[in-house]
């Protein structure tokens, strides 16, 4: 398998990194889509580390687009399995960029947008130790009905979604939450009233609050 990589933005204090945030975009998107993330929350958090890897398959037709996995329809069957072959790949990425920075789980937030969101609910649930948090924006839960028996830790959640999406509805990120409860875990949320498929000021706003909470531990 390729090593992925991407756009990275150092910590605006100037300092090795004390914390770590790994961006995982949407299909059809690329690394540099999510780095202007870092750089909009960088001013509140100088002292992370921002990463945004492209995903390994270029989407046949779109130029520097990216996928973690092939994505045709919204059947779950196919997300489940894509996700379940992807999961890997984000996982070996996560051990080289904590080893690269000398973080720990603790320290890290996964941030997705779409079927990044996917990936990082995919990923994050299913580590030994528990991430400092996952921030998903307008993306779904593969495989909900089996986190039950496969979650391995419960780090923080925040999940945020247009109303008017009409790539992944609304009602993926209700189905994310019901089965995040069904396994004993939980999220917050909020409903951006409307967006469509996008991040729009709000939560913006709330995603920085979430990465302050999260990275500080007041969480834990």
């Amino acid at each position: 398998m390729t090593p992925i990589d991407g756009p990275r933005l150092a910590p605006r204090d100037g300092q090795p990194p004390r914390k770590l945030v790994i961006f995982l975009h949407g299909y059809g998107s690329n690394g540099d889509d999510l780095i202007g993330l870092g750089q909009h929350w960088a001013p509140a958090l100088p002292h992370v580390q921002w990463v945004s890897p492209n995903a390994p398959e270029a989407v046949p037709g779109a130029p520097n687009g990216y996928q973690w996995f092939p994505i045709s329809n919204l059947d779950p069957d196919r997300i489940e399995a894509g996700a379940a072959i992807a999961g890997p790949i984000i996982d070996r990425f996560i051990d080289q960029e904590l080893a690269r920075y000398r973080l720990t789980e603790a320290d890290l937030v996964l941030c997705g947008f779409s079927q990044g969101t996917m990936l990082s609910l995919q990923a994050g649930l299913r580590r030994e130790r528990p991430l400092a948090g996952i921030l998903g924006f307008s993306g779904a839960l593969p495989g909900g009905p089996k986190l039950k028996q496969e979650m391995r830790s419960k780090p923080p959640v925040m999940l945020i979604h247009g109303d008017q999406d009409p790539v992944l509805p609304l009602g993926f990120m209700f189905d994310a939450l019901e089965n995040l409860a069904q396994a004993g875990h939980g999220a917050q949320w909020h409903i951006s009233q409307g967006l469509p498929h996008s991040i729009g000021q709000d939560g913006l706003q709330l995603g920085e609050h979430f990465l302050k909470a999260a990275l500080s531990g007041r969480y834990r």
